[in-house]
Formats: C-alpha cells, structure tokens, sequence
C-alpha cells in the first residue's frame, strides 16, 4: 500500500472516526442522495457539486438525482457540463418552472462556464448538446424517484431556494404515488439537510429564506421528517482560500469549477463554504468537523428572521463550528476538491 496513502488515510480515521475507514474503501451503504441546488447564484453550490463526484469515485454516495430550484436555462446545463467532465453522464436532472426570479442576483458563472469556448470555437468543456426542454420538472421527478425507492432511505440536502421542495410536500397524488407530498416524504424521506437561516448572536436574514419566505416557514412548521439546518454562521466561518484555486489545480489546463470561481467574483477572494458543510454533514458526520445543537423547533418570521427553541421533543437542529472544527473542515474541503476526479482525462 502506497505509505502517502496510508498516511492520509490515518489521518482523516483521527477526524472522522475509525468505524468509517477501512484500507480496502468499504464502510456503509453508500447515501442515497437527492441534491437540491440555485446552482449559479453562489459558486459554493459548484464546489458542493465536486464533492459529490468525489463521493461517487468512492462509492460513498448514490445520487437519484439532482434539482435545480434556480429559474435558468444555465443553472441545469452547467450541471448537465459537470456531469459529463467529471465522468458521471447519466445522473438525472430535474428543472424548477415558474421558479423564483434570482437571475440577476450574483454573476452569471453558469452561463460563463456553459457558454466557454477553445481556440477552435468549440465547447471548452466537450459534451453532447444540453436540450433544456427535455429536463423533467422538479416535483414530478420528486414524486417518480421517491416512489420507488425504500422507506426512509432518501436524504435530500437543499441548499438553494425552498420552491421545489415546498411544491413536492404540498403535492397531490398521481400516477407514481396515491399518496400526498406530505406523505411520500414522511414515507420515504430520512432526512433534509438544509442551507438555510442565521442563529447566532448577531442573526441575519439569511438569503435562501428571504428569497421565499412563505416557503420557508411552511417548510418549518410542516416537514415531517428531521432537519438539520446549515445557518449562515457555519459558512461564514470556513472560508475555501484563493490560494488553493490559483495553486492547486496545475494538473488540468482548464477545470469547470476553477473557470466558475475566478468568474463569480474578482479575484484573489476566500469564499464561504455554506453548501458544502451541509453535504459534509450527510456525508461524514463527526465532531471532529461539527457540533449539533440540541434538538429543538425552527421558526422563520415574515421578514425571514430564524429562531431555535430547543425542545426536546421536536426533529429540528442546526450545525456550530468552533476554529478548530473551522480548520478541520477547511483542510478536508481543500484536499476534496482539488483533488483529480477518478475518471477524469488530460
């Protein structure tokens, strides 16, 4: 065994916790995923996305699909793009119709990234043509995947707008399920893990919430299985460093993540981790990276304010991170990342 390797491997035992490593890769199931995105107002829903494909080279994740809660034609064909670069062609995609109106909330990576060509004119990213019409709407590839798949099997991690899972849990039967939204996702769902909502002493509106607020808080008051809530402050406090776009990526001319990252802001800039911590919380769940609050009730107000009462009796929790776990987690996301996808070829 490469001693590089066991070294590595040693290490991320100490954070993570022994019974999830093994020399040979074998450990749980792998996470039935459903991947919940506004892929293109923040370039931390990109990262979160490589992760995936990182987990999927480990057999760590199997991911049902992936949807897209931003009203835009590049937010599914950058997804569509990533799918095909990093080897993983046939993950579905599903669209929001009707969503709401974000598409000049932040630069258009998406768009940039989809539309980048070579010096031939060409797709700087090779794959087959995207044909938006063709990508099913949301809550009705909601209702298909979740019926065939195993009672509380399902995880969803959110972290973009709440449109489209507010439109699968207020749903009505149909041809794949005679049962309600509410119910198919009692039955199936095992957990939501949600980028949403500030709690900290200094408490914003945090933006997914404000975005639907009437979403938001049916989603509080009426989703029926647990949520983990990934606050504003978790982001905030581990930021993914310039340095490791600019350094680590040398083994590739061009990478659809690092062309989204220089593009969404000016650089030389640390971007928060927002949407990766609440992946990371369903994917390698540790105290080493985390703590969890007590269990508790989320509240969102009208003007898209969060508040935690802890209650003993109720699903809800929200992630902490000290500097420590802050440094753990930024190290890991690094190392993630900027690592080579399996199947990737110069």
């Amino acid at each position: 065994m490469n001693l590089k390797y066991l070294f590595n491997l040693v290490l991320l035992c100490m954070v993570v916790g022994l019974g999830a490593c093994s020399p040979d890769g074998k450990g749980a199931d792998p996470v039935k995923l459903i991947f919940e995105t506004d892929m293109g107002n923040d370039v931390d829903d990109a990262m979160a996305l490589d992760m995936i494909y990182k987990y999927l080279d480990s057999n760590k994740v199997d991911v049902l699909a992936i949807m897209s809660n931003k009203n835009s034609t590049y937010s599914t064909e950058y997804i569509h793009l990533m799918n095909h670069w990093y080897g993983y062609p046939d993950i579905p995609i599903g669209k929001v119709i009707n969503g709401i109106d974000s598409e000049n909330d932040a630069r258009k990576y998406a768009e940039f990234v989809s539309l980048q060509k070579d010096e031939h004119g060409k797709d700087l990213f090779k794959r087959p043509a995207f044909d938006y019409e063709s990508v099913p709407e949301a809550v009705k590839f909601y209702r298909k995947i979740l019926s065939s798949q195993p009672d509380s099997s399902v995880t969803i991690v959110s972290v973009g707008f709440s449109t489209n899972i507010i439109r699968l849990l207020t749903s009505l039967p149909d041809s794949f399920s005679p049962l309600t939204g509410k119910e198919l996702v009692q039955k199936k769902v095992k957990l939501l893990s949600m980028m949403a909502g500030s709690f900290g002493d200094n408490k914003i509106a945090e933006y997914n919430v404000v975005k639907d607020i009437p979403a938001a808080q049916k989603i509080a008051d009426e989703w029926p299985t647990p949520i983990v809530f990934t606050p504003f402050e978790a982001g905030i406090a581990v930021k993914y460093p310039a340095t490791s776009i600019v350094e680590d990526f040398k083994w590739t001319q061009h990478h659809p993540v690092v062309e989204a990252y220089k593009h969404y802001l000016d650089m030389p800039y640390d971007r928060p981790t927002w949407d990766l911590i609440a992946l990371l919380y369903v994917m390698e769940k540790s105290s080493g990276y985390f703590t969890e609050s007590s269990s508790g009730k989320v509240s969102v107000d009208d003007k898209g304010y969060t508040a935690f009462q802890p209650d003993s009796s109720q699903h809800h929790r929200y992630l902490e991170l000290d500097s420590i776990q802050a440094e753990n987690v930024k190290r890991h996301f690094i190392e993630i990342i900027s690592r080579p996808p399996l199947k990737y070829k110069k």
